[in-house]
């Protein structure tokens, strides 16, 4: 019923594994909304000197706590999107990232950062245009709920029912692909909640094709801090998404990219840079 996805289970340091810096530069991209507890050692862990040059990036829905205090701390580039959505960070963080290729990951320790170096090697080694990231394969002890488990092999199954795009995973936060993708309108996700996530891959699938967008099993771990997910509410947005999309029913509530007004620490123009 899917397509088998391959494995990556080792461990990366960054250059020392990596050997000569890979000649590309790379934006990671972090949604967050009141991820101070985790933000921290989510940004520790993304190694360091293996790429021209590595841009790490929150698009902040107006945390409330001090994941933006921290973030500047860090010394890592704050936008902060007052739109509401995990999607919407996403659709704005897509336009405005300023590097060529685009890692994405949830600010909360449940995904494997020292990874990062290799899936972006594997990108330009294979000459893809699209990785995303399995975890259901290799999720560790204590990473899901049952609900959450059951939700997403429920998601996952309709998703490939109705789609027939052999992805295991419909629900992961991982992505690494190329920014050129979305020159192309219609890659362009256009949910602003948290369908955006199956949405991408569905569209890398048909528009970019299985050659190109291709699933690789990573480990998946407990979160660290609250989640601001909603179990059911959630999961049924996702759900009914899913069959909207299919019949061409959904809408585009709100345009594509950042708004000029968005605030951004290159800007010196945060709230906490006053």
């Amino acid at each position: 019923m899917h397509a088998s996805s391959q494995t990556f289970e080792g461990q990366s340091s960054g250059g020392d594994i990596m050997g000569d810096v890979l000649p590309v530069s790379v934006t990671v991209i972090l949604p967050t909304r009141n991820e101070e507890e985790a933000l921290g050692p989510t940004i520790d862990a993304i190694p360091r000197g293996w790429c021209e040059d590595l841009e790490i990036m929150i698009v902040d829905g107006n945390s409330s706590d001090r994941t933006r205090e921290i973030a500047l701390e860090k010394d890592i580039r704050v936008h902060l999107e007052p739109r509401k959505g995990y999607g919407r960070a996403y659709r704005t963080g897509f336009d405005v990232a300023k590097n060529d290729i685009i890692v994405t990951m949830d600010a909360d320790c449940t995904y494997p950062a020292e990874l990062v170096p290799e899936l972006v090697k594997r990108l330009l080694d294979d000459d893809l245009d699209f990785i995303t990231c399995d975890r259901l394969s290799l999720a560790e002890d204590g990473s899901m709920s049952g609900l959450h488990g059951f939700g997403n092999w429920v998601l996952s199954f309709t998703a490939r029912m109705l789609f027939w795009y052999g992805i295991k995973d419909s629900q992961t936060g991982m992505w690494v692909f190329r920014k050129s993708i979305f020159e192309n309108e219609k890659m362009r996700p256009t949910n602003d909640g948290m369908p955006l996530s199956e949405e991408v891959k569905i569209l890398a699938r048909r528009h970019l094709g299985k050659k190109k967008a291709i699933e690789i099993s990573v480990p998946y771990r407990p979160r660290v801090g609250e989640a601001e997910i909603h179990t059911w509410g959630d999961g049924w947005k996702n759900l009914k998404f899913l069959f909207l999309r299919r019949f061409g029913l959904h809408r585009t509530r709100t345009e594509w990219g950042g708004l000029e007004t968005n605030p951004d620490s290159t800007k010196n123009n945060l709230p906490e840079q006053a």
